[in-house]
């Protein structure tokens, strides 16, 4: 029977990461000497140096990885839904004719954020073709009635809160943002990279390499045609609440579950564990030292021993791997 990790990748790709790299290097130095003498290099800043989105540049950085409709390198079809449920569907959907066109059953399913939201919807729907859910950090657990928060009820009353809430009800999104900056969009988005990987990463720094090959994929990704993002708005509320919570759906589910979730992950694995307890499967939580929302960054060594750790039961071969809790892991 065919088997297939599909979404986030565990070793392969950060043997992957390095490969490309190592081409990044070498096409850098073979460039040098024509940049070296290049008097336009010189005299133009970097912000006139831009180079439109490309779609090529996230499908080479997605070797073994597969992103939803919109995001990364897949298709971005033209959003006209108007509902919550039309949306859910839209993603849906599309996942499962990808599913048919690759042929693929009894797979193990990994999603992280979004992805995790989508991917738990799928296997709610399609259950008879997910052997394992993965969730890496979801998002959608919890309602805004489900999750109370004294500051957000204050901040929105504010004119900062009626201004971000307008904005977000008017899906005014930080893609649009990077698109509207044309050629200082790359530069915005540098310096979030290396600030969240770098001077105030959680985990492992990324070298100046890795952070450029980061942000050219994040930029790439964010400036490209507008599609799914657009439905951000019918899925979660302000302050990212998900509109139908999958913590409604616990007593629902039919699919063995694993969550990971970074330690220092904003996204709260206190609504894994209350869902859980609705669950009429197996369903563990898995939290991942020195890592945050982004913690196959974060930690790479960790981040795939969880992944084989939540698959010890299903995939062959693994000997000794993946038997136990990675070092410092924490199970919720």
């Amino acid at each position: 029977m065919r088997r297939a990790a599909v979404a986030t990748t565990t070793r392969m790709a950060a043997e992957e990461m390095r490969r490309a790299s190592a081409s990044a290097s070498a096409a850098a130095a073979e460039a040098a000497p024509a940049q070296a003498g290049s008097r336009w290099a010189r005299v133009w800043p970097p912000a006139l140096r831009w180079i439109p989105t490309s779609t090529d540049r996230i499908i080479a950085a997605e070797k073994r990885l597969l992103s939803i409709v919109n995001w990364g390198g897949s298709s971005r079809p033209d959003f006209t839904c108007k509902s919550t449920e039309e949306t859910e569907a839209w993603f849906i959907d599309s996942f499962e004719e990808w599913r048919k066109a690759k042929n693929l059953s009894n797979f193990i399913l990994l999603g992280h954020s979004f992805g995790g939201y989508v991917a738990a919807k799928y296997a709610l729907k399609h259950p008879e073709h997910v052997q394992h859910l993965i969730l890496v950090g979801p998002a959608g657990f919890s309602s805004e009635t489900e999750h109370s928060s004294e500051w957000l009820t204050k901040f929105r009353v504010t004119w900062k809160g009626v201004l971000i809430n307008h904005l977000w009800e008017s899906n005014f999104t930080p893609q649009r943002i990077v698109r509207g900056l044309g050629p200082w969009g790359p530069g915005l988005v540098q310096r979030y990279t290396s600030a969240r990987f770098g001077t105030s990463s959680i985990g492992e720094l990324l070298t100046d390499q890795e952070s450029a090959l980061l942000t050219d994929y994040i930029y790439h990704t964010l400036a490209a045609k507008a599609s799914g993002e657009l439905c951000l708005k019918y899925i979660f509320s302000f302050g990212a609440f998900a509109r139908k919570p999958l913590l409604q759906c616990a007593s629902d589910w039919k699919v063995p579950t694993t969550f990971i979730y970074g330690q220092q992950d904003w996204m709260n694995y206190q609504g894994a564990q209350q869902a859980r307890k609705g669950m009429k499967v197996p369903c563990e939580i898995i939290r991942v030292p020195q890592g945050g929302h982004f913690v196959f960054i974060d930690n790479p060594s960790g981040f795939p021993s969880a992944v084989l750790y939540a698959c010890r039961n299903i995939l062959p071969g693994n000997g000794e791997e993946g038997l136990t809790l990675p070092d410092g892991s924490i199970s919720a």
